[in-house]
């Protein structure tokens, strides 16, 4: 493949949801000079890279995609993979955003050097005024340290990385992890292998799925009349928004929420040993909230073993446990979810003085409006920290981090500026505000340790509000807020 190099008015990193959508609106503003870098070689991000059997959506299909770009045929009310990666295949079609794409480009590291953004990548070095992000947090796959793993002489992969060749017949296979994808692809797995050791650390709240198949009748109307999705869309919408009452102001209401999760396990779940193993010890909310109807009925069959003892070590042919007991198996599977609070990006992207993320961070992840950080002139950053969500679409926030990127090119553009850095006091006054409102959240009070903390025990990644508000902040960019410099 050719190297390439060339400098660029913005580039943009990723093609998951944020990088599309980025890459479409700087299209439809009339931003033409700009590239978005992809290290693979196809869109579609963490809906192109995790292809593990049973991965589907758990926002319903209407609200978790562009509100520029409905899709009227949806086959569920909860898409599944293959769909959401061919919509976002369409998407970068439909739009135009395709030619501006760099495949097989993977960011090595990214400086703000004499004015500008170099960027390194294995096929070639970029420059650019502008730099976005649109590395999202579920990109590196996260793995557990254990003990004696190099020895084991079976399979071992992660779920975002799976192993189609696989044949799972006659298998004896562990599973670690319990966390949102173990519960989709242990029912696809459990019927084929001959043994599956499921190792969990915490038992997750799990509520029933409402799902079901979208009529032919149903998608006629909605490419017929497109305001009817749209009804639909915002019927979900706010729907979904009524959570954040439980889950951030009134967290008494989760109790309410979590007796109907009890009778689901209560309801699928008869062996009383079994359902005290499957029963949390936190308020439902603190940790991601599943949905499944299929998961507990899986682990009730006789191939299943539910282990809730602490992995000692791996041996070449099993997994010993802390209480002495060696599980045989041929085949390890992790379903131990992302690099979440400890992301890649953080030692890629270097701000003034060659300070990277990562040391910016030392406090914590932290950045205005989750997509300005102080030390970083000319970098936004999507789903930056405190923008993610325990109850609703990403794409929403995402959306709204796209508009407010915009209209900063826009105030830029109108008066002739060059550079634009979110003041540090703007930026701590921002954190502070969203450190205080998260104390009372189920996700600080809930009584649990979840992906959601860092390692200072703060919740640097959900926005602790409703996601209304989110939009109304990010509105419009205001330059005071910003050191800015004049061509």
């Amino acid at each position: 493949m050719a190297r390439e190099s060339g400098h660029h008015r913005i580039v943009v990193v990723g093609t998951g949801f944020a990088g599309i959508g980025m890459a479409v609106r700087l299209k439809q503003a009339g931003y033409d000079d700009f590239v978005v870098l992809e290290r693979a070689q196809d869109v579609g991000g963490t809906w192109r890279d995790n292809t593990y059997p049973g991965c589907r959506c758990d926002v319903p299909s209407h609200l978790y995609s562009f509100s520029f770009a409905p899709n009227p045929d949806w086959s569920s009310t909860f898409s599944p993979q293959p769909e959401i990666e061919d919509y976002l295949r369409d998407v970068t079609d439909r739009f135009g955003v395709r030619p501006h794409i760099r495949f097989g480009h993977a960011v090595e590291s990214a400086h703000w050097e004499d004015g500008q953004w170099r960027i390194r990548t294995i096929q070639g070095e970029f420059t650019a005024q502008f730099l976005v992000s649109g590395m999202g947090p579920l990109a590196e796959p996260s793995y557990p340290q254990l003990r004696g793993i190099e020895s084991f002489d079976g399979d071992v992969f992660h779920s975002a990385q799976w192993n189609h060749e696989l044949n799972f017949s006659g298998r004896k296979v562990a599973v670690i992890g319990t966390g949102a994808s173990a519960i989709q692809f242990v029912p696809a797995i459990q019927p084929e292998v001959e043994e599956l050791h499921l190792f969990q650390r915490t038992p997750p709240w799990i509520m029933p799925r409402p799902d079901r198949t979208i009529t032919p009748a149903e998608k006629a109307v909605f490419r017929r009349f497109p305001l009817a999705q749209k009804a639909i869309r915002s019927w979900i919408y706010w729907s979904r928004e009524a959570m954040v009452l439980g889950f951030a102001k009134l967290p008494a209401i989760m109790r309410q929420v979590q007796k109907v999760s009890e009778k689901h396990l209560e309801h699928q779940i008869r062996d009383p040993l079994l359902r005290a193993k499957l029963t949390p010890d936190y308020t439902l909310g603190c940790k991601r909230v599943l949905i499944s109807d299929d998961y507990y009925p899986a682990i009730t069959q006789p191939n299943v073993e539910v282990i809730t003892d602490q992995i000692a070590e791996v041996t070449p042919t099993g997994i010993v446990t802390g209480d002495g007991v060696k599980h045989e198996v041929d085949s390890i599977i992790y379903g131990t979810g992302f690099r979440v609070t400890d992301l890649p990006v953080m030692d890629m992207v270097h701000g003034r003085d060659g300070v990277s993320l990562r040391e910016a961070w030392s406090d914590g992840m932290q950045a205005y409006l989750g997509t300005a950080i102080s030390g970083f002139p000319n970098f936004f950053m999507l789903i930056g920290p405190n923008t993610g969500l325990g109850h609703t679409s990403m794409v929403f926030m995402i959306e709204s981090q796209i508009a407010y990127i915009l209209d900063a090119l826009t105030t830029i553009d109108v008066n002739g500026l060059r550079e634009v850095e979110v003041r540090a006091e703007v930026q701590r006054a921002f954190v502070d505000g969203v450190r205080s409102s998260m104390r009372n959240t189920v996700w600080t009070r809930g009584g649990c340790t979840s992906w959601y903390l860092d390692a200072q025990g703060r919740n640097t990644t959900i926005w602790p509000s409703f996601t209304f508000r989110f939009r109304q902040l990010t509105r419009r960019f205001n330059s005071a807020d910003y050191q800015t410099l004049d061509m």
